[in-house]
């Protein structure tokens, strides 16, 4: 594997840090994901500006502006050999003596990047759905920074391991539901394709708007608004989605079968045209 680190192109096993660095210390910085078909990044402004979102977010400088991104992007694409990945960026605020405050002066943020093969869901998991478990929402108010610092998600993602479940529903103030803990969730009540809003409280995803957009050209019914814990509870169908995941069914949650316990009709239409927009578009 082919990395970037700081500038230079180097095989995985020649990175390195200072222990020193904030990222390592405190967890003080922000990383990106980015899917790749066809060795073509996919939505890459966007996703660079959710990137510029994150270091707004934590008040730090973008090490780099968007051309220089895209000719480093593209060249870590070449250098690995999927012709479908899924890039990892991930920006900290630099090495520098252990101190809460920001470093004063600032120091240089470290960057590094890897690509991954990015692979579809098997065929199993597309028939038969998966499972899941709903748990408190008990992260930090900032849940738009696409930071780092992901402790409680992996925390909340192991319950679901532990459950032998692939994902965790999470439950803000025992009253709404957000999203999951590596993912975005929709809910299907009365053919309607329900979304939770874009706020402070979860990470803007970009295949969520897919779908959203995928629904729209459709004339598929769907709302955008917070979703009680009670429509998760009596969904006729659940939907978990992600760049790396695309789109599944969820059809156990907390050990009980969502509806029939089957993929449901809505799953079936949305990752048909999913993967009818990848061809056209993603990989266009």
């Amino acid at each position: 594997m082919t990395i970037f680190l700081n500038g230079q192109f180097m095989p995985i096993e020649e990175a390195k840090i200072s222990v020193l660095d904030r990222g390592f210390i405190f967890g003080d910085g922000v990383y990106e994901v980015i899917p790749v078909y066809s060795r073509k990044a996919f939505r890459l402004s966007e996703h660079l500006q959710r990137l510029q979102n994150s270091l707004n977010g934590i008040k730090l400088t973008n090490p780099h502006n968007n051309a220089a991104w895209v000719t480093y992007i593209n060249e870590l694409i070449a250098r690995n050999q999927a012709e479908d990945q899924y890039l990892y960026l991930h920006i900290t605020r630099g090495a520098a003596k252990r101190d809460h405050a920001f470093p004063n002066p600032p120091v240089t943020p470290t960057v590094f990047m890897m690509s991954s093969p990015l692979l579809t869901p098997p065929a199993n998991l597309l028939a038969c759905g998966v499972g899941a478990v709903t748990a408190s929402d008990n992260r930090w108010l900032r849940c738009d920074i696409k930071a780092i610092s992901l402790l409680p998600n992996v925390l909340l993602r192991q319950m679901a391991v532990d459950a032998g479940c692939t994902e965790t529903i999470l439950i803000r103030d025992n009253a709404f539901m957000t999203e999951g803990a590596a993912s975005n969730i929709f809910v299907v009540k009365n053919d309607t394709l329900l979304a939770p809003p874009k706020d402070n409280l979860m990470l803007p995803g970009i295949t969520y708007d897919v779908i959203l957009e995928i629904a729209a050209a459709n004339n598929i019914p769907h709302e955008i608004r917070k979703i009680a814990v009670a429509e998760v509870l009596a969904a006729d169908e659940l939907l978990l989605t992600s760049s790396t995941k695309e789109v599944l069914a969820i059809t156990q949650l907390d050990g009980k079968p969502v509806c029939t316990g089957k993929p449901g009709e809505m799953f079936a239409t949305l990752h048909k045209l999913y993967q009818e927009y990848k061809q056209k578009v993603m990989r266009a």
